[in-house]
């Protein structure tokens, strides 16, 4: 089948196998490497990505879903400089070894996007969805709440 969608802004057309996995599409046709592969199941998140700006697992959808819709993936953070998402893990220690770290990052990216605020429960609940077999959370939600409130400061300025 023929799909166009459109992957961190750009816009892609690709012939696809109907059984395609999302995210194998986005690591093999796109060579967009970021988003993990875990479970397999969409149980873990390691595989997260952003569909139409909300959360999905790219795991259990299959490409001809992302067909017209936009597709957003951990590559995107980063503009020529870290995101204050990737400071904050990096400088709160909230990764380990790293493999969840793609899909918690666009996880707390929606979660803040929708809360610019949040409350260290609501992080907490939040990123429920997203299984880290590394850090114990705490150090994530410390990254969260620092990457929010660094956000927050940046637009005032």
């Amino acid at each position: 089948m023929r799909i166009a969608t459109t992957v961190n802004g750009v816009r892609h057309e690709r012939d696809v196998e109907p059984r395609t996995l999302l995210v194998d599409f986005l690591r093999e046709d796109l060579d967009l490497v970021g988003t993990h592969i875990g479970c397999e199941h969409g149980v873990c998140g390691t595989c997260t990505v952003l569909m139409n700006g909300e959360t999905i697992r790219s795991c259990i959808t299959f490409a001809v879903q992302a067909d017209g819709q936009e597709i957003t993936t951990v590559e995107s953070l980063a503009n020529g400089e870290m995101h204050p998402l990737q400071e904050a893990f990096w400088e709160k220690q909230g990764l380990q070894c790293g493999y969840c770290t793609p899909g918690m990052l666009l996880r707390a990216s929606e979660i803040l996007a929708e809360n610019p605020d949040p409350t260290r429960e609501e992080v907490k609940a939040g990123l429920a969805s997203n299984l880290c077999r590394c850090t114990g959370y705490a150090f994530i939600v410390d990254a969260v709440l620092d990457a929010a409130e660094r956000m927050r400061t940046e637009a005032r300025a």
